[in-house]
């Protein structure tokens, strides 16, 4: 398996596979454009399916800066390799192509060219759980010590940072109001479910805080703010809101915090390596399933579970999102999916 170094990607929302891939794609290709006058894109399948309710024509724009730019939207074609397709032309000043590329944005805000092979370098030497499970039971450590043995110890000031950025973006989320841009006129939650925490007491103050927090890092997402892919943007706000909740309530420090994102990783790349974590490409199980699998590892870690008690817990939050399809409204990443993120938290913590 890769590193989960790539499953981890702040970035601006509302998608991992609309919004940060095809900027990672448009960046890339710029630099292949030499001196083309005017590049057109043709954007296939889900992307062009969505891609207006996503921004993905917007966030396309900004990576060309002012430069000429057609796109071309083909939703009913899509191409074999994955659903989120799109060809990329570098034009002459006599509209003739100079420069061809055929690129894929397969999830999570990872990209793939056609002329490259999607597999990364492998960090970890296993890629299946059970083979995990033994390796650590041969060898008496823990998942997050496996993370820091195939990763190295610079994987922890790296997930510092991703811890940071999470935060962050709970903090602004919660302290705004108004109506997410798109035309659903969905009002932001986040600020009001908090206010209203504070008026309860207990298990219901709690509860009312983790979805606050939810609420806060997926409306921020909606809204086009810095949150990290986890392990999808339209994911978001589940880990974050589980992590920041056993932080508060649970007074575990932002070390114990690390190793759990470390072991979330884990699971992350696990579903990623062998099934996908695509919306586009397998549904909403995919994004809130395996982001309540990764959500519901962490916490088990943090309350002391076993190895193989935080597989099990891993395993039940990814279990009970099977079948759960991606059909958003108006394809905006707002409704169902934000409300899902407050759901997944919240079986995350029962598990």
């Amino acid at each position: 398996m890769e590193t989960i170094r790539n499953l981890y990607r702040p970035g601006r929302g509302p998608s991992s596979s609309h919004t940060i891939g095809p900027m990672n794609i448009a960046k890339r290709f710029i630099s292949m454009m030499g001196d083309a006058s005017s590049c057109r894109i043709t954007l296939y399948g889900s992307l062009a399916a969505t891609g207006k309710g996503h921004g993905t024509d917007k966030v396309l724009e900004d990576a060309f800066e002012g430069r000429k730019l057609e796109i071309v939207w083909e939703p009913e074609v899509f191409h074999e390799f994955h659903p989120n397709a799109m060809k990329l032309e570098a034009l002459d000043s006599g509209n003739n192509v100079i420069c061809e590329k055929m690129a894929f944005s397969i999830g999570g805000g990872a990209v793939v060219f056609d002329d490259e092979k999607a597999e990364s370098q492998p960090v970890y030497p296993h890629n299946k759980m059970e083979k995990i499970l033994d390796h650590c039971n041969r060898k008496g450590i823990t998942l997050w010590q496996y993370v820091e043995a195939a990763e190295g110890p610079d994987i922890w000031p790296f997930l510092q940072e991703i811890w940071t950025v999470m935060e962050e973006a709970i903090t602004r989320g919660l302290s705004k109001e108004g109506v997410i841009p798109g035309g659903l006129n969905l009002q932001r939650k986040a600020n009001s479910y908090m206010r209203k925490a504070h008026q309860f007491r207990n298990i219901f103050r709690r509860r009312a805080t983790l979805y606050a927090y939810a609420l806060a890092v997926s409306e921020e997402n909606a809204c086009g703010g810095e949150i990290v892919t986890a392990p999808t943007c339209g994911s978001c706000g589940v880990l974050p809101a589980v992590l920041k909740y056993s932080k508060e309530f649970n007074d575990h420090t932002d070390e114990d915090i690390i190793k759990a994102l470390a072991t979330a990783g884990l699971i992350g790349n696990i579903v990623k390596t062998n099934a996908s974590i695509s919306g586009a490409e397998v549904g909403c199980q995919g994004e809130i399933g395996t982001a309540c699998a990764m959500a519901s590892a962490a916490l088990t870690q943090l309350y002391g579970g076993t190895n193989y008690q935080t597989e099990y817990s891993a395993e039940m939050g990814l279990e009970h999102h099977l079948g759960l399809t991606c059909d958003p409204i108006a394809g905006l990443v707002q409704i169902p999916c934000i409300e899902r993120n407050v759901f997944a938290a919240s079986r995350a913590l029962s598990h």
